[in-house]
């Protein structure tokens, strides 16, 4: 397999005091990072296209940690995390199922063991697609405070034979979370559902 071929990253974080209620006493961060990649199968049909995942893990990596020193470098402070990828037009949607395994084990690693799988999202579209990224919490994906999305996206990317590939995390939950469901406090951890 070729190499991986970064043209550019970035690192976005944004802290949410308020939506409309009282000013939260700590604000919750929201952040993703972007890596706009070379698509090696780009214009023809590979069928053994399974190799590149592992080509992908040091970008996982290198990603995960960026993100999580743009959130403040504390693994105990991330509780929510996601990822996706966008492919080029002249890709196909199981490119960007390429970024499952690498995105999502290395993030978990970086997070000590988080136990919930990483949820996750895919499409293809040019320069400017925006992709939706579900947010869920890192040890119980039924923790219903954490449910979120996080748009993300470039204006210049992907390009034909390009990918983008994302990861996102969060510190905590919606900064009004009231709606219910199973609280942190009451995670068993024994599925990474509840």
């Amino acid at each position: 397999m070729p190499d991986v071929k970064v043209r550019k990253f970035l690192v976005s974080v944004e802290d949410v005091f308020h939506e409309g209620g009282p000013v939260a006493e700590k604000p919750q961060r929201r952040g993703a990072v972007l890596a706009v990649i070379e698509n090696p199968f780009a214009g023809a049909y590979h069928e053994n296209i399974q190799p590149f995942m592992e080509d992908l893990k040091p970008l996982g990596l290198l990603m995960a940690q960026k993100l999580l020193a743009a959130l403040g470098g504390d693994v105990k402070s991330i509780e929510g995390y996601g990822k996706g990828a966008i492919v080029g037009e002249a890709g196909e949607l199981e490119h960007a199922a390429l970024w499952h395994a690498p995105g999502g084990y290395v993030m978990r690693d970086v997070l000590e063991g988080a136990k919930a799988i990483v949820p996750s999202t895919k499409k293809v579209g040019g320069p400017g697609t925006r992709l939706d990224i579900p947010v869920t919490h890192i040890d119980a994906s039924y923790v219903r405070s954490h449910f979120d999305a996080i748009e993300v996206g470039l204006t210049d990317a992907p390009r034909a034979k390009e990918m983008v590939v994302a990861l996102v995390m969060t510190t905590g939950p919606r900064v009004h979370a009231r709606a219910g469901g199973l609280a942190v406090k009451d995670i068993k951890g024994e599925d990474g559902l509840r």
